[in-house]
């Protein structure tokens, strides 16, 4: 299992109750970053569903 060697918010080494972060505020930052948007899974544009055969 990949265990990172920092928390990917401020570098600090990450407690191993709350991987991969450091404290629960770093967990609540990289929450809010998802909720505001500032994070996004890339995903390809829907193609046109008209023309499936039902």
């Amino acid at each position: 299992m990949f265990v990172p060697e920092a928390c990917p918010i401020c570098g600090a080494k990450p407690d191993p109750k709350l991987r991969p972060f450091c404290s629960a505020r770093c967990a609540d930052v990289d929450l809010g970053r998802w909720f505001t948007g500032q994070y996004r899974v890339p995903a390809k544009p829907e193609e046109d569903e008209g023309n499936e055969a039902d």
